[in-house]
């Protein structure tokens, strides 16, 4: 597309309350101006921290979206249309959340699990467009990221569909798990299976029984919580939190036996085992590469 074409479909994005901005040939935001790289201008007004930046280029990427047309046509912004290869926009200032589906088999996983919404094609996938905005998060599943705040998505089409209020289960894999312990009780609550870990086999581990057997109680009652919907992803996210606690640890930790009692839970609420087997599985693989 070229350059004319870009700016006429950022000013008609705009003209519809949608804040663009210009991409690069990267598919990506162009960079900052000297004046401001590393934030040394303060920032954008509609940044986590808002600054008296009044740059008149398109800098602090997702940040610079706007609905201005006067801004959009200014000389300072006609470099970038030259430079640009897409029209990006601002899902969160749009009032909209995209989970951004990034293959196929996560395309069938949220065709199987997430309420249906205006979808649109991609690459290699397709964009669920949910009514509703949320903290954005990348990574929160194998070849899924959640673009709303503090975030840019590339504008694709219209799409097909109509748009659904944004559920709950998107919300909760952006959910940050708490890492602080509850009081211990030395046991599980009573619904998981009495076969728990034990410290005893595992000289390996730096944490108490108590500590873990709490955080697997916690990671239980989530997922008991949602026996209408998003037992899986409660699954997964208790596995990432529970792995992401032994990256320290000198090991092993045999946290098999974990992933057995958040399997069985998942499962009770009716969760396919397959897909219960599999998002825990993925959970623990997530948790193990992040260091808390």
């Amino acid at each position: 597309m070229t350059a004319p074409a870009l700016l006429a479909l950022a000013l008609h994005l705009a003209a519809r309350g949608i804040p663009v901005m210009p991409l690069g040939a990267n598919k990506r935001p162009l960079h900052n101006c000297p004046a401001c790289t590393d934030v040394a201008c303060g920032g954008r007004p509609n940044m986590k921290v808002p600054g008296p930046c009044h740059c008149p280029l398109h800098c602090h990427a997702w940040a610079a979206a706007t609905t201005d047309p006067t801004v959009l046509t200014s000389p300072a912004w006609a470099r970038a249309w030259r430079r640009a290869a897409a029209v990006g926009y601002h899902p969160g200032g749009t009032g909209v959340t995209v989970v951004d589906l990034d293959s196929a088999d996560a395309v069938a996983w949220a065709r199987a699990t997430l309420p249906p919404t205006l979808t649109v094609p991609s690459t290699r996938g397709e964009h669920w467009i949910y009514r509703g905005t949320m903290n954005s998060a990348n990574h929160v599943l194998e070849d899924v990221d959640i673009k709303s705040l503090m975030q840019y998505a590339r504008w694709l089409g219209p799409g097909a569909g109509t748009m659904t209020a944004l559920p709950d289960a998107v919300r909760a894999l952006a959910a940050k798990e708490d890492t602080t312990p509850a009081p211990t009780t030395g046991r599980v609550d009573s619904s998981t299976p009495d076969r728990g870990w034990s410290r005893s086999t595992d000289h390996g581990c730096r944490h108490t029984e108590g500590y873990v057997r709490t955080g697997l109680a916690r990671g239980v009652d989530l997922i008991h919580a949602h026996r209408t919907s998003g037992a899986g992803t409660q699954a997964f996210g208790a596995a990432r939190f529970l792995a992401a606690q032994h990256t320290r640890c000198p090991g092993p930790c045999h946290l098999d036996t974990l992933a057995q009692d958040l399997i069985h839970a998942a499962v009770s609420v009716g969760v396919p085992h397959a897909y219960a087997t599999r998002a825990v599985t993925r959970g623990l693989a997530a948790g193990s590469t992040h260091l808390p």
